[in-house]
């Protein structure tokens, strides 16, 4: 039995948050207190099963009450490859899902399961069946896939609430407690059904709000008639697609609640599609959704859950005393922190780590890759590493470590290192602990990334073990001088101020006398000279959409050029590319896409078409280059240059981690201080082995098939 470390002190919690404690009826079952984890995607489904159970499972033992699956394709003739969601398609199925119910269970949790029928939303690439819908439609996917949904009849309806039902009773056979009826996010046939947008038939099942409502009605009758009085049925639904009276609208859905009131056991409330619902922090403050969803409760007298990204402890008891919602869900909070109802609970609440709505948790269903969280590095890997949020392995040895840069690895190194007891030395060359963080979160719409820092600088504050200098920039005489075994270079990156990127893996031309800015040197308080400014995003995700903003707020003419087909492209991982360009266009910039930067000079830049070589010339005073970063590995190189001299300074290691190895995302760098720190003097991998758990696909003898 490995020797584990728990950190934090229970304190006394103020009567004022116990009303979040109070158990919650919900059909047959009672919740243990009003912290509900709705579903969310995770990137891992039916292909990582048992890493995804335990994720869930760490967070049941985190205090969730409620803890549901991400959706549940339900049939083979409607599924959403390449997206990787959970399958319960035939009784083979049912293992893997009670795998997850049952860590669940495990910590006392309620376990929910999001049966889901795409519909329309799924191109079933996999399966190449003809997808189905309300009405001849093309399919409603991300990626305008060149399929048509053909209209159900009578008989395909029929067949869908046989199989609906036949999962019904799998999921309960695998020991779910909550079984979702699924109507919101316009990410499934129900939804499609509710909306005019989807809906245009003429029989029973369309037109009148009565008849829209009317399959949903009957599939959650069969539902609660097939569970009886062991499992609970919730409705997931959509109150709004802020579309206007064009789509499902927050009077009509209301309406259609009414008609429903008591029936389910739960109202799970939503914003459609989802990138509504999950807005991030840079375009939606918390609780957005608050206006939508503040009269359900009037309506029924079955319990509300609703989300907002909320991490305001005080938020959440104002929304419960003023009837607004009976349980607080949580979709990317309960992923930066699993043991938010832990914490509160006990009155911790300087231990929280609270989401920032960077989206990056998004990104790992569009990639189809196990879900991260810029806040909780062990998130995905609780099973696959061993892993724990709030549990470090106490240290093996008692040599201490040198942590060389006080930005978001080097933070999240030092923190994990002084939980496990080592003793840090913390050298930072500035004059305040954050590093890129602080700079970005000054930066439009990117404030709530401050708490990247914050958090670990408040863990910092409760370990006497780990001691910070500023002011400290340290040459390679210093670390040897300094003879402490352990060294880590985490001393970030700096964006490059020569073109390359991308597109360009060779500086581009830039004549004398031209002006030109990289994303660093604005945040450091440089500013363009001349009123028209190009930005040339080469990095595709944030940083260039706000530095096209930031201009714009300074009063320049700003044309954004970009060789991709839109602004900031990656974020559609985020969820956010829409939002951007739509910022960017209010705000009066122009934007050029498909363009290649390739020469600058005093008074112009000049682009070519991507697709042609067609050359352009665009008037420009400055040039903001938001392309690739250097490591800043000086250090690192000049003392691995000096290795021999290692030995006889008492240095047994020097490790670059973070940007200052690789640049790459605020989620990678605290990923790399996590990793070091959780396997220093831990047994390395043996030859041939990874360094992690995976699952692989058993085969069974083909004469068995």
């Amino acid at each position: 039995m490995e020797d584990w470390i728990a950190w934090g002190q229970p304190q006394a919690r103020p009567a004022r948050y116990d009303v979040l404690f109070e158990p919650v009826k919900i059909g047959p079952l009672t919740a243990r207190n009003r912290f509900y984890q709705v579903p969310h995607c995770n990137g891992m489904g039916y292909r990582d099963p048992t890493a995804l159970a335990h994720m869930r499972g760490i967070k049941a033992e985190g205090g969730w009450a409620v803890i549901c699956t991400e959706q549940v394709e339900l049939h083979h003739t409607s599924e959403i490859t390449p997206f990787i969601e959970l399958r319960l398609w035939d009784d083979r199925d049912i293992p893997a899902l009670a795998r997850m119910a049952d860590k669940i269970h495990e910590h006392g949790a309620l376990a929910g399961i999001e049966l889901a029928y795409n519909g329309m939303n799924g191109s079933n690439l996999y399966s190449r069946e003809v997808p189905m819908g309300p009405g001849h439609l093309p399919v409603a996917t991300f990626t305008y896939d060149p399929v048509q949904a053909r209209q159900m009849n009578k008989q395909d309806i029929r067949n869908l609430r046989t199989w609906h039902l036949q999962a019904v009773k799998r999921a309960k056979t695998a020991g779910f407690d909550l079984i979702y009826v699924y109507a919101a996010h316009a990410l499934g046939f129900l939804h499609h059904f509710l909306s005019r947008r989807y809906n245009h038939r003429i029989d029973e099942y369309g037109g009148s709000l009565e008849n829209r409502v009317r399959l949903l009605r009957e599939i959650t009758e069969e539902t609660k008639a097939a569970v009886g009085d062991t499992c609970a049925v919730p409705i997931r639904i959509s109150v709004d697609e802020l579309l206007g009276e064009g789509g499902l609208y927050k009077e009509e859905v209301e309406d259609m609640i009414g008609l429903l009131g008591d029936i389910p056991d739960l109202w799970d409330v939503t914003l459609a599609g989802w990138e509504n619902d999950s807005q991030t922090s840079r375009f939606a403050e918390e609780g957005v959704q608050e206006p939508f969803i503040a009269n359900i409760r009037k309506l029924t007298s079955k319990p509300v859950v609703g989300v907002g990204r909320y991490t305001s402890v005080d938020r959440m008891v104002s929304l419960v005393n003023k009837g607004i919602l009976d349980m607080i869900g949580a979709a990317r909070p309960s992923i930066a922190d699993p043991f938010l109802p832990n914490k509160i609970a006990e009155g911790r609440f300087d231990d929280i780590r609270e989401c920032i709505g960077c989206n990056i948790c998004v990104s790992g269903d569009f990639t189809q890759s196990p879900i991260r969280c810029t806040q909780n590095p062990t998130m995905a890997e609780e099973w696959r590493k061993g892993w724990h949020p709030e549990k470090v392995r106490r240290h093996k040895t008692d040599k201490p470590v040198l942590i060389i840069g006080g930005g978001p690895a080097g933070l999240e190194a030092a923190q994990t290192l002084g939980k496990r007891g080592y003793e840090v030395t913390l050298a930072e060359a500035g004059t305040e602990l954050g590093g890129r963080v602080l700079k970005e979160a000054r930066l439009p719409g990117l404030s709530a990334w401050v708490r990247v820092a914050d958090y670990r600088k408040m863990q910092l504050h409760q370990l006497p073990n780990v001691t910070p200098y500023f002011d400290s920039r340290l040459s390679a005489d210093d670390v040897l001088g300094f003879g402490i075994p352990r060294v880590v270079i985490a001393t970030g990156a700096t964006w490059r101020a020569d073109g390359v990127g991308h597109f360009h893996t060779l500086p581009v031309p830039i004549a004398d006398g031209a002006q030109v800015l990289s994303p660093g040197m604005v945040m450091d308080g440089q500013r363009p000279i001349g009123r028209q400014v190009v930005v040339w995003d080469d990095d595709h995700y944030y940083m260039g959409g706000i530095m096209a903003e930031l201009m714009a707020d300074k009063g320049y003419q700003v044309t954004y050029v970009t060789p991709a087909s839109e602004a900031s492209t990656w974020t559609r991982n985020t969820l956010e590319q829409h939002a951007i360009q739509r910022r960017l266009l209010e705000k009066g910039i122009v934007i050029r896409t498909a363009l290649a930067l390739s020469d600058i000079a005093p008074d112009s830049v000049g682009m070519s078409c991507v697709y042609t070589g067609r050359r352009h010339e665009l008037a420009a005073d400055a040039v903001v280059l938001v392309t690739a970063r250097l490591p800043n590995d000086a250090l690192s190189v000049e003392l691995e240059e000096r290795q021999a001299e290692w030995a006889d300074a008492g240095i047994e290691s020097v490790t670059a981690i973070g940007d200052a190895l690789a640049p790459a995302t605020i989620a990678h760098a605290t990923y790399a201080g996590r990793r070091y720190a959780e396997e220093l003097d831990e047994a390395p991998p043996a030859e041939g082995e990874l360094p992690f758990k995976r699952e692989i696909t058993g085969l069974v003898p083909l004469d068995t098939l």
